[in-house]
């Protein structure tokens, strides 16, 4: 396993990791928009940038991304330096342009000194910062129901033709995931309503509680093999029955 360096801490990580996962390792925080555990590295808001160097490179160093250049056996990650800031501070200063109302944007971006962009704001302001985090979930879960549309400032998330996606099954992770919070979604013990389109819900036949939609438990059946009566039960429910079976199995 390498063994590197991140800001004079000296931390080992597993053969394969990015730098973002030494950084965190080694117990130092750095923003990041575009990062989520559940889906690939995407190296789309820039803002985990940091320098690293090595000593035979002889006082070189380069800006990297953290979330995907690889770690490396005795590689120096320094991840405050006066030239990561100001990479940082231009994309927070363009972010703030984008989505001046934004909670997150504005918290980040006054970490950094800044409080009103030095660029012209979005006329039209949204909490949507293009992250591609709702759509590399979806992808990653399979329905593909939404997608980045258009390009230059034109450019945005939707569903295709601006209609209630034919392939979404409800699940909720694009809201989920998304840092700011901007995708709109209503749920009820009946029914659930996300990109103008709504489905009808799951209830546990055990605790009654309202879980999964009937469209999500079709389509996980279909890609697992599990037959649909598997998702009518709450993950509460089955963890507790399963440990009903445990208990008894003990006592005999």
């Amino acid at each position: 396993m390498p063994t590197l360096t991140v800001d004079g801490r000296t931390v080992t990580v597993r053969e394969g990791a990015f730098v973002l996962e030494a950084v965190r390792a080694a117990g130092v925080n750095i923003p990041t928009l575009c990062h989520h555990e559940a889906v690939e590295p995407y190296g789309g808001c820039r803002l985990c940038v940091v320098d690293v160097t090595r000593k035979d490179w002889d006082g070189w160093n380069k800006l990297v991304v953290a979330c995907l250049f690889p770690v490396e056996e005795g590689l120096i990650v320094l991840t405050d330096t006066p030239r990561v800031i100001s990479v940082r501070k231009v994309v927070l200063d363009l972010l703030l342009a984008r989505s001046p109302h934004t909670p997150l944007i504005r918290e980040l971006a006054a970490s950094y000194g800044i409080t009103k962009t030095s660029y012209v704001e979005n006329p039209e302001p949204t909490d949507c910062i293009l992250c591609g985090l709702c759509t590399r979930v979806c992808d990653t879960l399979g329905p593909s129901a939404i997608a980045s549309v258009n390009r230059g400032s034109g450019r945005e998330i939707a569903p295709p033709f601006h209609k209630a996606p034919p392939d979404c099954i409800g699940c909720l992770s694009c809201a989920y995931v998304c840092p700011t919070r901007c995708i709109p979604f209503a749920s009820s013990d009946s029914r659930r309503t996300i990109w103008d389109k709504e489905f009808e819900m799951v209830r546990c036949p055990d605790c009654g509680r309202s879980h999964i939609t009937v469209a999500q438990a079709n389509y996980f059946s279909s890609k697992n093999g599990l037959p649909v009566s598997y998702y009518e039960r709450c993950d509460a429910c089955k963890r507790a029955a399963l440990a009903d079976q445990s208990a008894q199995l003990a006592v005999r």
